[in-house]
């Protein structure tokens, strides 16, 4: 079952303006490369476990929550904070702390980080920037925070008639405590790191106020504080029209747009086979607000209706196995699925054969359809016509034969807990 053609799996090759997928059977990367575009520079976690700046057009290989790197595909966004780093600066608004600068080494690995410590006034003990909401958009903050002696923080968005979003994290535990507005999520980021994100759609439109705030031990907003409380604080973003946070964006007097990516035209004519094969991806996507449909595939590169194609629906992100020759030949919606896990799937196509397989089970088949003419399929794709593929991709691999389905339910498993627990980045009980 050794793959012609594979992409990813730990084994990158990349530069700047492509990376090289692999063959397994002749052990070695294929001179085919994926060509990447990014017209502007983008971060990463490296393999140290630091967010690093990588620059124009260099394909991201992401080590935040797999060993073996994952290629990080994301659409356009704008960090609105212009300061994201220096909350010394007058841009950022401060009430009952005190700022300590360059005070801690940040998750970027340099002595950047601020130290906020609520001071002993009664009132509030916060740290907020001004910004503005559109009614019925959904935007997100997110922010790096290492507790040094505080419980419980707020992170909120609220314009002067309606709250966006307003959420409680206890950084002691590393957990979210409560969703009073809009929805929250933390990430251990390590050496006592967490990133905190907080999404939420304005009821109105107008000026509101960006960043975050100390509670005291019964969650008071306003109270008399005790002069000790502190955390670290560091990469702030704030992203309009998003439903999730995107990799961090380092601002510092203006607000900074990272360009949307693509990573397309790998493989030729020889590489894949038209009468018959098995398209595998290991993959979650980012869907939601300010997104669009998600689309993989083996494609013709002239005739746009010639493909063998994964896709992942916007909105309520429903997996399509679809086969087209010119026609539709195979077509099943896997709608019991979450795009934003790590997913195995594989799509194979064979005279009269079609199936699609996911996390280890066939959800959909057909022995009706035909295939294709000699010389169509001629390359890979992490997008379509309007439809690019953002999120994570851990491998991506072609088969130019049809895997009988017991190879294919291995193909697509996971074969044993711990590789369950390591693939999906769960927590053991």
């Amino acid at each position: 079952m050794a793959q012609t053609y594979k992409f990813g799996n730990g084994t990158w090759a990349t530069k700047k303006g492509s990376t090289l997928a692999y063959n397994d059977q002749g052990e070695n990367f294929k001179p085919l490369p994926f060509t990447t575009t990014r017209n502007s520079i983008g971060t990463r976690v490296n393999k140290e476990g630091l967010i690093e700046v990588v620059g124009n057009d260099v394909p991201r290989i992401d080590y935040t929550d797999s060993a073996k790197g994952v290629l990080l595909l994301e659409n356009s966004s704008t960090n609105l904070v212009t300061y994201s780093e220096d909350f010394s600066q007058s841009y950022w608004n401060s009430g009952g702390v005190t700022v300590s600068s360059i005070d801690a080494i940040s998750p970027d690995g340099t002595q950047n980080a601020d130290l906020i410590t609520e001071d002993t006034s009664n009132g509030f003990h916060l740290v907020y920037a001004g910004a503005s909401q559109v009614s019925g958009r959904t935007d997100t903050m997110s922010v790096f925070i290492k507790n040094v002696n505080a419980k419980y923080i707020q992170i909120t968005s609220n314009n002067t008639t309606t709250l966006a979003s307003k959420v409680i994290f206890d950084i002691e535990l590393g957990v979210i405590d409560s969703e009073l507005f809009g929805t929250g999520t933390i990430e251990n980021y390590g050496n006592g790191w967490y990133k905190l994100t907080v999404s939420g759609a304005s009821g109105s439109t107008g000026s509101t106020g960006v960043g975050f705030r100390f509670l005291d031990n019964l969650k008071n907003e306003q109270y008399t504080g005790d002069g000790l409380s502190s955390i670290y604080l560091w990469g702030f973003q704030y992203e309009a029209n998003s439903s999730y946070a995107t990799s961090y964006i380092p601002t510092n007097d203006s607000t900074v747009q990272r360009a949307a990516e693509t990573c397309n035209d790998s493989g030729n004519s020889e590489v894949f086979n038209d009468s018959e094969g098995v398209l595998f991806a290991d993959i979650s996507a980012f869907v939601g607000a300010g997104g669009g449909t998600r689309r993989i595939e083996v494609s013709n590169a002239v005739a746009a209706s010639q493909y063998v194609r994964l896709q992942i629906a916007n909105g309520d992100g429903s997996l399509y196995g679809i086969v087209n020759n010119g026609t539709q030949q195979f077509l099943f919606n896997a709608t019991s699925f979450n795009a934003t896990l790590s997913n195995k799937i594989s799509l194979k196509y064979k005279q009269n054969d079609f199936s699609l397989f996911l996390n280890g089970f066939e959800v959909g088949s057909s022995n009706v359809g035909n295939t294709f003419a000699n010389g169509i399929l001629t390359q890979a794709n992490f997008s379509s016509t309007l439809s690019e593929f953002y999120g994570k991709t851990k491998e991506l691999g072609y088969y130019d034969t049809a895997l009988t389905d017991l190879e294919l339910e291995t193909l697509t498993s996971y074969r044993s807990l711990n590789e369950l627990v390591t693939e999906l980045n769960l927590n053991t009980l």
